[in-house]
Formats: C-alpha cells, sequence, structure tokens
C-alpha cells in the first residue's frame, strides 16, 4: 500500500483545495492507497475535509521561515513508501525538507502547478525544483511556459496531467434551488450563467458590457461566486445604472454547483488571464452545455470554436456580446455546441481518464529505488 498526503495550505477553499477534495475522495476508496490530509488550521478549509472522513493533519505550514512544519510533517513520513503532493512552491520546499528529516528514502514529493507561472531563478529555488520528485502540470500551455524558462529542469521528471471535474458525492442528494423560477425566468428566455470567482481578471466587467448589447426580453444572466468588497460595490452599481437589475443576478457563493449547471442554457467564462485548464469549462462540458471561453488559455487545446463550444478574445466585449447572441437565437446550436462538449468531456476529460493517470503516476514513483 503507497501512503499519500496532500498538503494544502490555503486559508480559504480555492481551486488546490477542491482539486485536493476530489482527489482524496477517490483515493480513500482505493485499496492500494492510505490517503491523508495535511492542512492549516482553518475553519473552512477542515470543515470541507472533515466530510470526507479521512485523517487529517494540522500543521502550521507558514512557508519557507516555518521549521515546526516540516519536523513534524516527518514524524509521518518514517516509514513505508509514501507519496507527498503539494500544491504551492512553498509547501514543497517544506515536503522535501520533511523528507531529508525523515531519513527516509522511500519517499517521493509531486507538486502540482494550478497556474501559467515563469520558474524563479535564484539557487534555493532552483535546488527545490531538483528535489521534486515530479512537476504536473494541468495543461500543456501550463508545462510549455514553466519549462521554456527553467534553467537546468529535467524535462523527464514533469508531465501533463489534465485535471477533472465530478459531481460532489456528498450533495448527491441535496435539493437544489429551481432557478427558473427563483429567477423568474419566462419560457421564452435564455438562462445564461457564470460561476467562479467576481473579479477583474475573470472578465466580468467585459461580460457586463456585453449584456448592455444583448436584448432584454430574450436573457436572464446569473453570476454565482464571489468577489471582493469593493469590485461588488463596482457590479452592483454598473447593474442599477445600466438598467440590468432584471436581467442580472449575483447569487453568492452556491455548493451544488452541478446541478445549478444543468439547468441552464448557455455558460460563459470570460476570463482575461490565461487559463491554465479552466474548470468552469470542464463543468459545462460534463454537462453538455453550450458555452463561451475566451481563447488565451489552455480552453484552445480542448475546445474547437464552433464545434464544442464558441472562443472569443478576451476582453472584446463586442465579441463576446455577438457570440452570446448567437447562442441564444439559435436553438440548434445550442443543442449541437452542447453534445459535442459533452461527447469531448466524455472522450478525452472525463474524471476517470485523470484518476488514472494521476495514481498510475503514484505508482512508478513509489516503484522507483
Amino acid at each position: 500500500m503507497i501512503n499519500v498526503f496532500h498538503v494544502v495550505s490555503g486559508k480559504t477553499w480555492g481551486g488546490a483545495e477542491q482539486y485536493t477534495y476530489d482527489l482524496v475522495s477517490r483515493l480513500r476508496h482505493d485499496k492500494n492507497f492510505y490517503v491523508e490530509v495535511v492542512c492549516k488550521k482553518s475553519k473552512g478549509v477542515l470543515a470541507e475535509f472533515h466530510k470526507l472522513e479521512v485523517p487529517i493533519s494540522i500543521l502550521p505550514l507558514k512557508g519557507m521561515t516555518d521549521i515546526d512544519s516540516p519536523s513534524r510533517f516527518a514524524r509521518l513520513l518514517r516509514k513505508g513508501h509514501n507519496i507527498v503532493h503539494v500544491h504551492t512552491f512553498h509547501d514543497a520546499f517544506m515536503a522535501v525538507w520533511a523528507r531529508h528529516i525523515s531519513e527516509n528514502p522511500n519517499t517521493r514529493v509531486i507538486l502540482t502547478i494550478h497556474g501559467i507561472y515563469h520558474p524563479r531563478s535564484n539557487y534555493l529555488y532552483r535546488k527545490i525544483y531538483r528535489l521534486i520528485d515530479h512537476l504536473v502540470f494541468t495543461s500543456q500551455l501550463s508545462q510549455d511556459e514553466f519549462i521554456a524558462d527553467a534553467k537546468r529542469l529535467d524535462v523527464t521528471k514533469s508531465s501533463v496531467i489534465r485535471d477533472s471535474v465530478l459531481p460532489n458525492p456528498l450533495l448527491e442528494n441535496v435539493p437544489v434551488t429551481d432557478m427558473r423560477k427563483q429567477f423568474d425566468v419566462k419560457p421564452d428566455q435564455v438562462l445564461i450563467m457564470y460561476h467562479g470567482r467576481l473579479c477583474e481578471e475573470k472578465g466580468i466587467t467585459t461580460l457586463l458590457h456585453a449584456a448592455t448589447r444583448l436584448d432584454r426580453d430574450k436573457y436572464k444572466m446569473v453570476l454565482m461566486g464571489e468577489g471582493s468588497a469593493k469590485f461588488l460595490v463596482k457590479v452592483k452599481g454598473f447593474i442599477v445604472a445600466n438598467q440590468l437589475v432584471r436581467n442580472i443576478t449575483l447569487a453568492g457563493f452556491q455548493t451544488n454547483i452541478t446541478k445549478l449547471i444543468s439547468q441552464c442554457d448557455i455558460g460563459v467564462l470570460p476570463s482575461i488571464t490565461p487559463e491554465a485548464l479552466g474548470l468552469a469549462n470542464l463543468e459545462y462540458m460534463m454537462q453538455g452545455k453550450a458555452h463561451v471561453s475566451t481563447n488565451n488559455g489552455a480552453q484552445r487545446e480542448y475546445i474547437t470554436n464552433g464545434i464544442n463550444g464558441i472562443l472569443v478574445p478576451p476582453g472584446d466585449e463586442e465579441a463576446l456580446a455577438q457570440a452570446i447572441s448567437t447562442l441564444i437565437n439559435d436553438t440548434q446550436l445550442r443543442a449541437t455546441l452542447g453534445a459535442n462538449a459533452g461527447a469531448t468531456f466524455e472522450d478525452n476529460l472525463n474524471y476517470d481518464k485523470f484518476y488514472a493517470s494521476i495514481t498510475d503516476l503514484y505508482t512508478q514513483l513509489s516503484a522507483k529505488n
């Protein structure tokens, strides 16, 4: 049996935490692995992981100046074949230090890079890159951007393993809101949905400007997610000033997102900053929904414009409005794009494929002398 320790140091719930949650939810039922979560004493994060009923170790995880976490974590690594799966470079530093203290040669450290980053070139970071056993990138774009600037990095110690999405089994029987009823969506109106962080980088301002160009009798738009208080004031002010109160609703953070997506007609992910993968797109594709996204990130690796989605330039409110308007007015195109998106997800992006790839990596690394 391989011991797998997932280390997540975020104070709030984010992409790395969800990635870990989904993976741990599968690993806990896999007889080939023992799984444990290592995290901070953050109330919200802990509450979510407690739902999985797996062992949890709480450490300070304060970064590179933290000498307590490595020494305490090392106690868990002294025996057996261990995989330490981390999601930030600071946690990778902690992990390789803990491995050294434990003196167990059968411990491997994996780092998943959840964004598009360029490697730091100072001595300490170069050493961490060498000591990490494997780098996992969530897209080819992410790997290419990192490798291009990495000096003396052994590229054979890296791979692209695209993350995926799956419904939360713990929410399967939890009732959800009827969105069309709650938001007063008329039978002849199209329900458009965005979910994710509400911020400039995700293209929310562009989306709001695009909404002013749409026929207001034909759509309702629901924005799900949280943002800074300052940005939300700006968004609400724009909605009021442009008389979009009847068309756009801020629904806040939602948990059972899969069942909510199943109720929408069109999904939108108008990110300005390049996406390292774009999980929101995958969630729409899993549900067989037509969706519009930008073409400046890894979306191009799995979305073919006009075939299984629509791609537009980032920050182009006119192009975004035109794409959404086309889908509003063309029911058949929505159905075709949605069906193709669902097929692409099942053939290439489903969670079983991701799980098989990541656990194969665990097994291969553990078998190395």
